[in-house]
């Protein structure tokens, strides 16, 4: 094999690896760009649902120490468990939460609330009060609970 030919392969052939470096850096990179984004989306996911649980804690206090008006914690307490542990809303003594959400679910809130007639807003309370009174001991009970229980994956 003459020598320019030779020369030539082992050019064409160090330019080949070259090429084959270049493209596995850049697949490294790709990677490593993908782990450091999957890695900060699990720590938003944890920080986010530790503020959940400590939200969920907050109001169970609030509610232990009649700070809040219970159909608003049950409202606010089910709306978490929903992200954070849907299955604790099956479960005694967490089912009230689920169970005022249904009695309340129909209500306005907001600015809808604002919108409505005062007439048909104090009925409306009436009915909520109701609700409220006939879950009470039910309703602290189960705020005790929550502010105790230990959430999967945390504490």
């Amino acid at each position: 094999m003459p020598p320019w030919l030779q020369w030539t392969l082992i050019i064409a052939g160090l330019a080949t690896i070259g090429c084959l470096v270049l493209f596995i850096r850049k697949q490294l990179n790709t990677i490593n760009l993908h782990r450091r984004r999957e890695e900060k989306a699990s720590e938003f996911r944890l920080k986010r649902r530790q503020d959940m649980i400590d939200s969920i804690r907050v109001i169970a206090l609030a509610v232990e120490e009649d700070q809040i008006e219970y159909s608003e914690a049950c409202l606010r307490l089910k709306g978490l468990l929903d992200h954070v542990a849907p299955d604790l809303l099956d479960q005694s003594p967490f089912r009230v939460f689920q169970t005022v959400h249904e009695k309340l679910q129909h209500m306005p809130t907001h600015r809808a609330r604002q919108a409505t007639d005062s007439r048909f807003i104090e009925k409306l309370d009436k009915e909520r009060f109701d609700v409220e009174r006939a879950h009470t001991d039910e309703i602290r009970r189960a705020a005790t609970a929550i502010r105790h229980h230990r959430f999967e994956g945390t504490d």
